[in-house]
């Protein structure tokens, strides 16, 4: 049966001016596509680093030491967390064909650390049996990349 957890959805933290991002890692979610009684799981983190190529001015600016001189440098930026929806291709195509207001960003949990948000995720994958040869109702069809619907069927 599809379970549906709107009573705090991803807009909520979006619309919540005391919500400070910068507390926490990311969070867990259930995007559930109404019309076709599906749902999907993950987490999403709030913040991702990238590598940065130095430029000139910065490259002239390094102090001189031995060895090879660093080329980039890693730069800590805002994720898409705000019109993030799954990473499924099912999931990016059933957003193509659904209305938004037929989609619901739920937030299972908010974690404060990456261990925290990948325990939770499996945690609630687990929990809620995603993985079941009888549940048709989640579109994940993995678990960390270690547990595959198609061994369990």
């Amino acid at each position: 049966m599809l379970q549906v957890h709107s009573n705090f959805t991803v807009e909520n933290l979006i619309n919540n001016e005391n919500f400070n991002i910068n507390d926490y890692e990311g969070y867990i979610y259930m995007t559930s596509f109404l019309d076709v009684n599906r749902q999907y799981i993950g987490k999403k983190n709030f913040f991702h680093n990238t590598n940065v190529k130095l430029g000139k001015k910065e490259l002239e600016n390094l102090p001189i030491a031995r060895g090879k001189k660093p080329t980039k440098k890693k730069v800590t930026k805002e994720s898409d967390w705000k019109t993030y929806y799954g990473s499924s291709q099912e999931v990016k195509d059933l957003l193509k064909v659904t209305p938004k207001d037929r989609v619901i960003r739920s937030v299972l949990h908010i974690c404060k650390t990456k261990k925290e948000l990948t325990y939770y995720e499996c945690k609630y994958l687990f929990q809620y049996g995603v993985l079941e040869p009888n549940n048709t109702y989640y579109i994940n069809d993995n678990i960390q990349g270690r547990f595959f619907k198609k061994d369990l069927i």
